[in-house]
């Protein structure tokens, strides 16, 4: 790995299929080294997939084949920002078509549980509006969606 910080995820057994999704559904995302385990361990073999180093968004991750013992949680998200509704329905429909769970407020679950915000940029615009009553009315809007809806945030932006 060339980044001096790299995100390390913990996967149980499916670090390359998840990688693998991520390198096919989001741009500048790849599937680098595959690293196989030199000997047993807890919770796999000899051979098997110990870890994966792929990058997500251009960010640096590492997938761990750790076990079931630990799983991710909410806590921990990747935040996409998107620049219009079809790359945002193209992310969103991929996380959920694939065994994933939509939330609220632009967040959804892939099938590993790990947490995803799609945001589109327009969003943001519009919840950090300098008018506070603009921002509000799209910031309320946003409460009521699952997957975002810019068309929708944009008319309650204007009011």
């Amino acid at each position: 790995m060339v980044s001096k910080n790299t995100i390390c995820l913990w996967y149980n057994g499916t670090a390359l299929e998840a990688a693998e999704f991520y390198a096919r559904t989001f741009p500048d995302s790849a599937v680098g080294a595959v690293h196989r385990a030199p000997g047993d361990y807890p919770s796999g073999k000899e051979g098997d997939v110990l870890t994966v180093e792929f990058t997500v968004a251009g960010i640096p991750c590492l997938g761990l084949n750790g076990g079931a013992t630990f799983k991710h949680c909410e806590a921990f998200s990747f935040q996409i920002a998107t620049d219009d509704q079809a790359e945002t329905d193209r992310l969103w429909d991929a996380i959920i078509g694939n065994g994933g769970q939509q939330s609220a407020c632009g967040w959804c679950k892939d099938k590993w549980g790990l947490s995803w915000q799609i945001t589109p940029r327009a969003l943001i615009a519009a919840v950090t509006d300098s008018d506070p009553a603009a921002a509000k009315r799209a910031f309320e809007a946003m409460m009521t969606m699952g997957k975002i809806d810019i068309a929708a945030i944009e008319a309650a932006r204007r009011g």
